[in-house]
């Protein structure tokens, strides 16, 4: 009778066990990853960003290294546009963005975004003779489900895109996850953020920009909402509250 009175009880023991058991593997498992997991992270990153600046082609197998010589990151205030210290690879614009200290409410949120960090990362990508001949800036703003992340590539001149690039989205595929066909990004090299009264002008278009049309580009067919979130992100960003300061201040030539 003990024996089966006890039994229940060393079953529930030995279940017990086991959930310790498979609990301090998985933990073991998620540190020993951890390191893995972001440097595969960043990796992730300088791809896209080396894609933005046109040379994801030229590097082949080797991004670190092609981003190492070609790319440096430099921490920027978002409201005076001045270059800050800091240190980019302990950057996170998505950690900063719930900080009531280290962000601030947009006062003309069209991106959607709720909060935005105080500072942000800029890349600046020389050619081989040391002169910056691309500006990437990293973007965020909402689509149709959530945030939509990415980066826009600018030409010296801060206003000549050269290559918009989107790294993460939870958008519709074949809708408005398109923002991932390269038949899409292909129509953005050689249009104008910035109309001649130093205003946002760039856009997309729904039913198709006309060929001639520098500040418009073709919306995503069927994906409305979406195109309507790129549009306010890009809006949004080279507006006051994103990088207007920065551009403003750097127009004449980066170093």
């Amino acid at each position: 009778m003990s024996s089966n009175k006890e039994t229940p009880i060393k079953t529930i023991g030995f279940v017990l066990l086991v959930c310790l058991v498979c609990a301090a593997l998985v933990s073991i498992s998620a540190v020993q990853l951890k390191p893995l997991q972001t440097a595969n992270k960043l990796l992730d990153q300088q791809t896209k960003i080396l894609e933005a600046a046109n040379l994801l082609e030229t590097a082949g197998n080797d991004i670190v290294g092609v981003y190492n010589k070609y790319v440096e990151a430099k921490m920027i205030d978002l409201n005076s546009g001045d270059f800050i210290e800091g240190d980019p690879l302990a950057f996170d614009e998505r950690r900063n963005s719930r900080d009531s200290a280290k962000s601030d409410k947009p006062k003309n949120d069209i991106a959607g975004i709720n909060r935005r960090s105080h500072d942000a990362v800029v890349y600046l990508v020389r050619n081989d003779q040391g002169s910056v001949d691309t500006v990437i800036l990293p973007i965020v703003g909402s689509g149709l489900w959530d945030l939509m992340f990415g980066f826009v590539g600018l030409d010296a001149d801060l206003n000549t895109i050269k290559s918009v690039v989107y790294s993460d989205h939870k958008e519709t595929p074949g809708l408005g996850a398109e923002v991932m066909n390269p038949k899409w990004k292909a129509l953005w090299p050689g249009k104008k953020v910035y109309g001649d009264d130093n205003k946002v002008a760039i856009e997309l278009v729904k039913g198709g920009a006309k060929p001639d049309d520098i500040y418009g580009v073709d919306a995503l067919s069927g994906a409305t909402l979406t195109s309507k979130g790129v549009t306010n992100t890009l809006h949004f960003w080279f507006g006051e509250e994103g990088y207007a300061p920065f551009i403003a201040k750097n127009r004449g030539g980066l170093k």
